[in-house]
């Protein structure tokens, strides 16, 4: 996998939660993406662990999105398994590209394809492309439109490792939301941004 791990050896994730959350806390993104942890959402598993991602072009933030791993040792029957990924994509996209009503099935495909090869189970989400439009003494201002893509999925993994494949798929989806051309082998790596709490 493209992204870096520090610090953390892989095992079974069932056998070292913690384990499993320091690894989440040690990957590392593309350049061009920068996260940060997050308070995970307490009333939906047993353990959670959720990260804010913002992805840049230059200096300028063109995509952002939320990754929340659930976990409930003995899983969730609506689930399908133990490990539940719950995400959320919002994108600027041209504006062009905007107006093709065909938009929202074509962000659907990517985030299918983004785990075509990875154990995945029971996908579920929406996907919106919002169009907006100034008037007024905001008319001069251009039209604008963002793709926002909500997701979840069960993660049919055993492994610390695979548990962080999905991550960087996640993120990588990000990017090519955002527009970024795919990532070359030896490019750098982000530092990841701790929220104070």
């Amino acid at each position: 996998m493209s992204g870096k791990l520090a610090g953390s050896s892989d095992g079974a994730y069932a056998d070292d939660v913690d384990g499993l959350f320091r690894a989440l806390r040690g990957f590392r993104p593309r350049p061009e993406i920068e996260i940060e942890e997050i308070p995970a959402p307490a009333k939906l598993a047993s353990h959670g662990f959720a990260m804010l991602a913002e992805c840049f072009d230059g200096e300028l933030e063109v995509a952002n999105g939320r990754f929340v791993l659930l976990h409930e040792p003995g899983g969730q029957e609506t689930w399908g398994g133990d490990l539940r990924a719950v995400t959320f994509i919002k994108a600027d996209i041209e504006q062009e590209m905007g107006s093709d009503p065909l938009l929202p099935q074509v962000g659907w495909s990517w985030f299918e394809e983004s785990l075509s090869d990875l154990d995945a189970s029971h996908l579920s989400g929406t996907v919106t492309l919002a169009l907006s439009s100034s008037f007024g003494e905001l008319a001069d201002r251009a039209s604008q439109s963002e793709l926002e893509i909500r997701a979840s999925w069960t993660l049919d993994a055993s492994t610390i490792s695979e548990v962080l494949d999905h991550v960087e798929r996640w993120t990588e989806l990000l990017a090519h939301c955002a527009g970024l051309p795919p990532l070359s082998q030896g490019d750098g790596i982000s530092t990841m941004v701790r929220r104070n709490k």
